[in-house]
Order: C-alpha cells, then sequence, then structure tokens
C-alpha cells in the first residue's frame, strides 16, 4: 500500500486530543490519594497524560507494544557512519533472533517488539543530489508506519535502525529549526572529527540542492529522510490518530516527531520524551519540543532502548495512581 501526498495531508486534519474529562477525573484522583499533593512530581503528571488519551481516568499500562523500523541510506556512502551499510540488515537478524540491547528490555517489562525492515536491498538515493525518495516510495514508507501503529496497546515505544541515520536526522532538523549543519551532527555510530565533518558537509549540500522546497516539513522528509524515518512519522501520525500515548526515544526518532510538529500545531501532545540521547541535536529537538525526558543516562544505541528502559517509570505511575488508595478509603485524615 501507499499513499499520495494529498491524501497523508489530509490525514493530519481534525487530529483527535486528549479528553479533558478524563483528565480532570485523574487529576482529582490524584488530589485524593494518600500523599501530599504534587509529591509524585513527575509520576502524578504522566498518569493524568495517560488517563487523557486512553480516556479513563486509571489508565492501563499492561500492553505495551514497542516497534523498530529499519532502513538503509545512500547517503552512507559518504564515509558518515562507523559501520558499513549491511550492518543494518545483520541488526534486523539481531532483533529477530532476540540477540540485541531492545529485545532484553522488551522482555523485562513484558513489552512485544515488532520489526519493520523496509527494502533494505534498495537504499534511498544520495540526498545530497535529489530527492531520497520518490513520493511512491515514501507514501509506502508512511503507509507502512500508519500500519504498525494499528496494533492493540496501552503504549507505543518507537525505535529505529539505520546506518547513517543520524546523519538524514541532522539534515531534516538543520531545515527545518536552521542553523549550521555542524550543530546537528554528532558522534552517531562513534564517528570521529573527520568522520562528523563528513556529516555536516552532507547536510550542507543536501540544504543546498533542495533549496525552497524545504520549506513544506513533508518535503523535508521525503528529500532528506529515510524510509524508516517517514515510516516513524507514519507510526505517530497513526498514534495520534487512534489516541494512543506513545514514548519517544533518540534523535532519529525525534526527527521523525519534528516533522509532525511543524505540520501539525500541538502535534506531539500524545507523546512523551523516554530519555536523551548524547547526540548534541537530541536535546535541541526536545527542547523546542517543550519536553522534558524521562531519563537521562548518557545512551545513544537507538533501537528504542532509551524509551524501553522508561517503560518502568510509566508503569510506576500508573501503578501508583491506581493502587494508592484514597484518604476516605485509608482512613488518614487529610490536611486542614
Amino acid at each position: 500500500m501507499s499513499l499520495d501526498l494529498p491524501a497523508i495531508r489530509a490525514l493530519l486534519q481534525d487530529l483527535p486530543v486528549a479528553d479533558g474529562g478524563a483528565v480532570a477525573a485523574a487529576a482529582a484522583r490524584q488530589g485524593r490519594l494518600t500523599k501530599p499533593a504534587g509529591s509524585l512530581g513527575r509520576l502524578e503528571e504522566i498518569a493524568i497524560w495517560l488517563a487523557g488519551w486512553q480516556r479513563r481516568s486509571r489508565p492501563h499500562a499492561d500492553r505495551i507494544r514497542a516497534v523498530v523500523f529499519a532502513g538503509n541510506h545512500g547517503i552512507a556512502a559518504r564515509g558518515v557512519s562507523a559501520f558499513p551499510a549491511e550492518v543494518t540488515a545483520q541488526m534486523v537478524a539481531n532483533f529477530e533472533r532476540g540477540g540485541a540491547a531492545i529485545n532484553q528490555l522488551c522482555r523485562l517489562h513484558g513489552a512485544e517488539l515488532g520489526v519493520v525492515a523496509l527494502d533494505l536491498d534498495r537504499p534511498t538515493a544520495d540526498f545530497t543530489g535529489g530527492p531520497a525518495m520518490t513520493e511512491a516510495e515514501f507514501g509506502a514508507a508512511v503507509a507502512a508506519g500508519l500500519a504498525a501503529a494499528e496494533a492493540p496497546a496501552d503504549l507505543l515505544v518507537i525505535g529505529e535502525m539505520g546506518i547513517a541515520n543520524t546523519t538524514a536526522a541532522a539534515a531534516i532538523a538543520a531545515a527545518i529549526v536552521g542553523g549550521p549543519a555542524a550543530d546537528w551532527c554528532g558522534a552517531g555510530t562513534g564517528v570521529d572529527s573527520a568522520g562528523r565533518a563528513r556529516k555536516a558537509d552532507a547536510v550542507t549540500a543536501a540544504l543546498q540542492c533542495h533549496g525552497e522546497a524545504l520549506a513544506d516539513p513533508l518535503e523535508v522528509l521525503r528529500r532528506l529522510g529515510g524510509r524508516e524515518i517517514a515510516a516513524m512519522f507514519g507510526a505517530l501520525l497513526g498514534a495520534r490518530r487512534r489516541r494512543l500515548p506513545v514514548l519517544l526515544d533518540g534523535y532519529v526518532v525525534a526527527a521523525a516527531a519534528l516533522v509532525l510538529h511543524a505540520a501539525v500545531p500541538g502535534g506531539l501532545d500524545h507523546c512523551i520524551a523516554g530519555h536523551r540521547s548524547v547526540e548534541p541535536g537530541h536535546g535541541r529537538l526536545l527542547d523546542r519540543f517543550g519536553m522534558v525526558p524521562l531519563l537521562d543516562l548518557g545512551m545513544r544505541l537507538g533501537e528504542g532502548s532509551g524509551a524501553a528502559v522508561a517503560i518502568g517509570v510509566v508503569r510506576a505511575a500508573v501503578a501508583c495512581h491506581d493502587g494508592m488508595a484514597t484518604f476516605d478509603e485509608a482512613g488518614v485524615s487529610d490536611k486542614d
């Protein structure tokens, strides 16, 4: 299945919002639990946020689904990664065998894991000389992400795998946010200063190549992104249309989220940031979103791993919100 650009634009219209009644009811419950008001800090905020998107005053975090999207990038041929492009397919096989970090974290939390590999034998085009994807390729990737968001879940964790995709993320960020290309280019898979310079050169060349077309966020994604980044955008959009709350991972996921943020005011209201990556651009994007990450552990692996670690924080918020007694139930005197 593929979508054309008008169809994708139509899906961006009239996106649902959180249920105000559920938010109010959850906030009222928090105010009656056996604790000083606000004493659980962000755990209270998380519970209320989940309640609004799940449309129930006592939200669930039982069924959590993580999806890793994988794609290959033509820009890898420019030496912007410390690893060769074939590592993408090798890591997908590792995910499927259960040998990666994300497998262990999903197993720890009892989360389901799905892997969506997108035409790994057909890398995107080198975006320094033309669009990374044709409109048909772009539409197919977005449709794959929309489909992945259809599976039943209480919470969706989105992750990625794709050699050279931090360069694509940097290009997307530079195109939408602005600023010098070098400011958006970090170590990625572990490149040295020369590798970072090659990344910045590629981003600069891409911005010059595509020019005024980059005024449109969807064109930014089509021209500078990768299939996995377009699919993550589709998953974020599909989750929003279903009112499915999302836990975001690192820099490349944030680049996909940036497109939705730029296209629709409040487009990321159904998302929270699981963690802050050490990639310098990630923190800048979170600041732009107005998001404070749940964790900051110095991670930069991708795969959804940082967000998967944060599942425990979300479950802690739900456990306290649902399981604690109110002052009336416990026979505890409230403050005067």
